[in-house]
């Protein structure tokens, strides 16, 4: 049985999960407006993962015979500088989800509730990943500066990423 507060605390991570979702796909709209359209599908792919984050906390809860409990989304930002700050607030947000995944863990830890501690061990790892991921494309941004043919060629490569490699499973 999940505590009131870790099943709030889950409730929240759904919230947490969409709204990334959201964001993410906001972040990909503007690249398109940009005709960045290999940044904008990396963004579209980092979207369906966190939308299938969100999903496999929705079932845990779900699956350990707690109520759901969907919740507002707040409107993500919409206009960006350059590519640069848009990866640069994706990593913030990751951070910021890897502190939220981090409180789950030690809501867990005290109530005992090893089930919880199990699942979220995948989230653990994911978060690490996730930083790895914007922190190498924030470097590669900053290498390219203001040469619009590499950028271009930096959008070529991010547009190579395939949903199989987002992760997209959760798992």
């Amino acid at each position: 049985m999940l505590s009131p507060q870790m099943l709030q605390k889950l409730n929240d991570q759904i919230r947490h999960e969409f709204y990334s979702s959201y964001a993410y796909l906001s972040m990909a709209a503007w690249f398109e407006s940009q005709d960045l359209p290999g940044m904008a599908n990396w963004m579209r792919l980092q979207s369906v993962e966190e939308s299938a984050h969100a999903h496999k906390f929705f079932d845990y809860v779900l699956d350990r015979g707690a109520e759901v409990h969907l919740q507002g989304l707040a409107q993500p930002p919409i206009r960006f500088t350059s590519p640069l700050e848009v990866f640069e607030q994706a990593l913030l947000h990751e951070r910021g989800v890897t502190a939220s995944i981090n409180g789950l863990y030690a809501q867990a830890l005290d109530d005992k509730d090893f089930a919880s501690v199990q699942f979220l061990d995948w989230f653990v790892k994911e978060q690490v990943e996730e930083e790895k991921n914007a922190s190498l494309v924030i470097s590669q941004v900053k290498r390219v500066g203001n040469d619009g043919a590499a950028l271009l060629q930096l959008d070529r490569e991010l547009g190579q990423r395939k949903a199989e490699a987002a992760g997209a499973e959760a798992d």
